[in-house]
């Protein structure tokens, strides 16, 4: 996950929502410029970015719920092939 916000606002947005995975923090916005994701208000906009090992982009999901966004995550994932935990 990624967020144009700091690092500071990240680890408090973690800490409250219980988050058990990094967020990276882009503050000066040049990560989310360079992937198409700024939004004219100068946040991230939603989207996730299925990258295989080599690095290659596989997919992206344009259309994020938050509601639904680990169970689609899961998916996702299964039908891209990505081998599955203890695999």
């Amino acid at each position: 996950m990624a967020s144009t916000d700091s690092i500071a606002d990240n680890t408090g947005f973690a800490q409250k929502n219980g988050a058990t995975f990094p967020i990276l923090a882009d503050p000066d916005k040049t990560t989310s410029e360079a992937y198409g994701v700024l939004a004219r208000l100068g946040y991230a906009k939603r989207w996730t970015f299925y990258i295989d090992p080599e690095g290659t982009i596989t997919k992206i999901d344009k259309g994020v719920n938050p509601m639904t966004a680990g169970a689609d995550l899961v998916t996702n994932l299964i039908a891209l092939g990505a081998p599955r935990s203890g695999s």
